[in-house]
Order: structure tokens, then sequence, then C-alpha cells
């Protein structure tokens, strides 16, 4: 199952009907806040997409209340179930989110044009097998491993680090990047 939520319209209908610009540390967490309380009425889908291409404008403050706290949450061990992924992030909502990922560890993927992008701190080893996952996926270790000319435990590992940060969906034997499964959809505005 997947489901999609519009942040544009959580802001206006949190903030203000005209709004679309999220600044402010006060606004950020109302707007996260409506966004935690969506994801737990939709119950527990396997991805859920937090979509930003109504936002005009986002600040540092209002980035770490919104992506980094719900990064954390869903990479915690009692976060809710899934993966959280993004779409609708322009050049101006990279600089505070890269930052605010930075600051806290954290990595996360983005949609855009049918594409998976990765943003965040990941390490060298965990950028290369990602990759191959987004090109090859679903793939398993081994296929991983021959594409990189490395072994299948190293592969193995790198993989297992990537889906315990919740950047790449185990299945089986298989990793896939979140949202590359094809599933029902709801749409949460």
């Amino acid at each position: 199952m997947t489901a999609f939520i519009d942040v544009g319209s959580v802001l206006r209908g949190t903030v203000c009907d005209l709004y679309s610009n999220l600044v402010t540390r006060p606004t950020g967490a109302a707007v996260r806040t409506a966004i935690e309380r969506q994801v737990s009425e939709l119950g527990p889908p396997v991805v859920t997409t937090i979509d930003f291409s109504q936002v005009n404008l986002l600040d540092f403050s209002c980035a770490d209340e919104i992506v980094a706290k719900l990064l954390l949450r869903y990479t915690s061990d009692d976060g809710p179930a899934g993966y959280l992924t993004f779409r609708g992030l322009h050049d101006g909502h990279l600089d505070p989110i890269e930052t605010v990922l930075q600051r806290h560890g954290l990595a996360l993927v983005s949609w855009y044009d049918g594409e998976a992008e990765l943003f965040g701190e990941v390490c060298d080893d965990e950028r290369r097998h990602w990759d191959v996952v987004r090109l090859h996926g679903p793939v398993a270790a081994p296929d991983v491993a021959a594409r990189l000319d490395s072994d299948a435990g190293r592969a193995a590992h790198w993989l297992e680090q990537l889906a315990r940060r919740r950047l790449l969906m185990r299945r089986g034997e298989t990793y896939a990047v979140p949202g590359t499964v094809t599933a029902p959809t709801r749409e949460r505005t």
C-alpha cells in the first residue's frame, strides 16, 4: 500500500488557506503534527510519500520540524511501520533539507520525473550499492555484488544497512528503492 500526503494542502488546512510558504518552527511543527495524524489515520501503508510540489518556500526550521523529525520517527524502532519518501522537492527546498539531513546524519529518497534520488548523509559504499538497486532493482545481494565486482557478504552488509535506514525495501532476498514496488495507492491532502 502507498499513501501520498500533499504538504501544501496540509499547510493551507493547518495555518492559512492562501499560504504556500513553510516558515517558522511553529508552522513546521503544526504541519508535521497534521502529517503524523494523517499517517496514523491511514494505517500502516508500505510507503508514504510526502509531496512538497505546492510549497514555494521552505526555511531551515520547517525543514528540521517536518523532514528531519519525520525521518527520525520513521527510522526509530518504535516509529510508524513502512517507508517515507518525498517528491516535489525543488532547488529552493534542497539547501535547508540537506543542511538538516547533515545535522542529524539522515538521508532520504526523493522522486522526480519517475526517477529516485538519494539525498543526505550516506557513505560512498552506501551510495554505490543504492545506485545499483535503483538502476537494476528489485535485486538480490549476489547480483549487486557481481555488478560492483565485490563479494556477496559485503554487498549484503551494505544493503542491510540501507534497509535499516529505510532507504531500501527488503522483500525476501531482494531489495528495491521505496516507491518502485507497484501497490494500491491512497492519497490524502
